[in-house]
């Protein structure tokens, strides 16, 4: 066997083998295929495993009951949604596929997305309405009532669009003493609706504005749309002046219809609400103006009737009587008081004269002035009740009724 020449070690293998990939190359390959073969193609299927991360980005998975498919939704496209995904919603998306070559990983990029049934704007428009319906922006309680007869008036629309024809027609049909503060605005596409909210919020530094009115004339969903954007929302529900929303026709309901204090169904309607007919008015102050009148004469009667009566009374004619009468209660009040007085101090000077009876009956000048006298203890003055309280030569006194004497004791006879 000539060993001389090299022979490949799999000679089939070698063979067959014209191009040898890296996994880099091999996914750039699979990449363009698909990319190329599923270019701008609708998908259906379920939301599931969503995921908002702080790039802005969305992250998801499509799928049905028998397969599934990553997908992401990039920040540009993800801004302009108007509802929001939630786990579990059917929809009908629009992309391409590719591949994530760090991971070898086919996915959907969307550049659309649509609810299942249901258009997207009519979604974003039934969750925003539960989501502000829950934080209480549509409850009755919190509507501030109207003025009935404004001095000024705002109006936040269009210059160009038939509403503010069609409002200040009627204002000025029906009251056109009333001063009018147009603030015009954007009302459909890009950025109206910042401008809606940014024209509440700068009309509420006006303090002379009564009332204030936001819309437009009718359209489709979407060129309303700016009326059922939560800024707007915001802005009519922190209004501290009463909105009055016209948006569209009867039939169309905005976000902006259910927060503000008065829905008009359009904006003539908004007209008729903001101000009263003048010729009512005019009609209403003739009517109390002449009620007041008969009120004031029907008073003016009443009391002059009363002025008169007074006249003719015995008071007003004798207005002394009463002094005179008064002053005489008040003598006869005086001499029974003295009365009163004199017989009690005649009681009591009869008392007095009892004690001093019965007090003159006990005094021992009585017994003195029958005869008796009393001796005393001359040093002493004390009266001697006994001879053996005495002794020869003790000094006594002796009283009489009239006058004393002193002696001394000669002898003690007991």
């Amino acid at each position: 066997m000539n060993f001389g020449t090299t022979l490949p070690l799999f000679p089939d293998t070698a063979k067959g083998r014209n191009e040898i990939l890296t996994v880099t190359e091999l996914t750039q390959k699979i990449r363009n295929v698909l990319e190329s073969g599923f270019f701008h193609i609708w998908i259906t299927g379920e939301v599931s495993n969503l995921k908002k991360p702080s790039s802005g980005h969305v992250y998801l998975t499509l799928k049905d009951s028998g397969a599934q498919l990553q997908a992401v939704m990039f920040k540009s496209v993800a801004n302009r949604i108007k509802f929001d995904l939630q786990d579990g919603m059917g929809f009908l998306v629009y992309g391409s596929i590719t591949v994530y070559e760090p991971r070898g990983q086919y996915q959907l990029i969307i550049e659309k997305i649509e609810p299942k049934g249901i258009g997207a704007l009519q979604l974003a428009f039934l969750q925003l309405k539960e989501r502000l319906g829950k934080e209480g922006l549509f409850d009755p309680g919190r509507k501030k009532p109207l003025p009935v007869l404004p001095k000024k008036i705002a109006i936040v629309t269009s210059l160009t669009g038939a509403a503010i024809r069609d409002i200040l027609n009627v204002i000025n049909r029906r009251f056109a003493k009333v001063e009018i503060l147009i603030y015009p605005v954007k009302v459909q596409g890009e950025g109206a609706a910042q401008e809606i909210a940014r024209a509440i919020d700068d009309l509420n530094d006006f303090q002379d504005i009564d009332v204030m009115i936001i819309g437009r004339g009718g359209g489709s969903l979407e060129d309303l749309w700016a009326f059922n954007e939560e800024v707007v929302a915001r802005s009519v529900s922190a209004s501290r002046i009463p909105v009055i929303s016209a948006v569209g026709h009867e039939i169309d309901v905005t976000i902006s219809d259910l927060v503000a204090d008065k829905r008009a169904l359009t904006p003539t309607e908004a007209g008729e609400l903001v101000v009263p007919r003048y010729d009512q008015v005019k009609d209403s102050l003739v009517k109390i103006r002449t009620r007041l009148i008969q009120t004031l004469y029907n008073k003016i009667q009443i009391i002059a009737s009363s002025l008169l009566r007074i006249e003719k009374s015995v008071m007003f004619k004798r207005p002394f009587d009463k002094i005179h009468r008064l002053q005489q209660e008040t003598d006869d009040f005086i001499q029974r008081l003295a009365t009163a007085c004199k017989h009690l101090v005649e009681l009591e000077q009869e008392r007095l004269s009892g004690i001093v009876r019965r007090l003159e009956s006990m005094s021992p000048l009585k017994v003195l002035k029958r005869g008796y006298s009393i001796t005393t203890n001359g040093k002493k003055n004390k009266p001697i009740k006994s001879a053996e309280e005495l002794t020869v030569g003790t000094k006594i006194a002796t009283r009489f009724f009239e006058g004393s004497v002193i002696s001394s004791v000669v002898d003690v006879i007991e």
